[in-house]
């Protein structure tokens, strides 16, 4: 039997299925091969990549390959793949946090998103993936499914200190550490992984911050946003604009209280 365009759509996993299942192939080539001696590979600046971040990239690949063969891929490791002109756009960062699992630190997280649309971000370590559909955001842990509800509770503040620094020197994330104010609301976190900016979404950070440009089709921090925006947190840029072309950086904040504060205090450093 011949089967129909429409039995094809569907059986078709739908794009938030084609994220989450990126994100888990990439997890399980990071878990694989934790602990090994690897190739790194130099980017200059003291930066770099190693077999694993391409390994997990190529294995996330294969699976937006197989469900989305029409899409561009951009990937942290290859690049462009796939049609400069084509309508649909992934962004991939197959190990974000390199620095740390080199060193043997299990502080990574696995970014897939298909720019502005569903997103998911997976711990190898934990299994947990956050996920989103561009609608709401949940995270999904031995086969269950939990709604992500953001809350500034735990007064935690991730703030990104990873040079360059392009907002110096009106704005350095340290010197933001060092504002009275902060020191008496909140306590700094510097995990060093976007996957603390799913943690905002989850409720186990109140905030994270990172200097930068447009940040709205980072293969870094796609994902992150999709899923705080989802979740209901308020994501600005830090110059308090939204996230986008022009923008700079990133404030994700659980609340709006807490993002007003931080607002405050990064416009206070940059009157100085």
């Amino acid at each position: 039997m011949i089967n129909s365009s429409a039995d094809k759509a569907s059986t078709s996993p739908d794009d938030t299925e084609v994220a989450t299942a990126g994100a888990r192939a990439g997890a399980e080539v990071v878990r694989a091969m934790y602990g090994r001696r690897l190739t790194r590979i130099d980017k200059g600046a003291g930066d770099f990549a190693t077999a694993a971040d391409v390994a997990a990239e190529e294995a996330i690949l294969d699976v937006i390959r197989a469900a989305r063969p029409d899409d561009a891929v951009l990937g942290e490791e290859g690049g462009q793949h796939g049609s400069a002109e084509a309508a649909r756009r992934w962004l991939v960062d197959p190990l974000c946090g390199t620095l740390n699992y080199a060193a043997g630190n299990m502080l990574v997280a696995v970014n897939v998103a298909l720019r502005d649309g569903p997103a998911a971000v997976a711990d190898p370590f934990s299994s947990e993936v956050f996920i989103t559909d561009g609608r709401s955001a949940r995270l999904r842990h031995e086969g269950i499914d939990a709604p992500l509800v953001p809350t500034a509770a735990t007064r935690l503040v991730d703030v990104n200190l990873d040079p360059p620094f392009p907002g110096a020197p009106g704005f350095r994330g340290v010197n933001l550490l060092a504002h009275p104010e902060f020191v008496a609301r909140f306590r700094p976190r510097v995990v060093s992984t976007s996957l603390a900016v799913a943690w905002v979404a989850a409720g186990r950070r109140a905030a994270y911050v990172t200097d930068g440009g447009d940040l709205s089709g980072s293969v870094h921090f796609a994902a992150g946003i999709a899923l705080c925006r989802a979740a209901g947190c308020v994501v600005t840029g830090i110059d308090g604009a939204p996230v986008g072309r022009g923008g700079r950086g990133l404030v994700a904040a659980a609340d709006a209280e807490t993002h007003g504060l931080l607002m405050s205090m990064i416009r206070s450093g940059l009157r100085h």
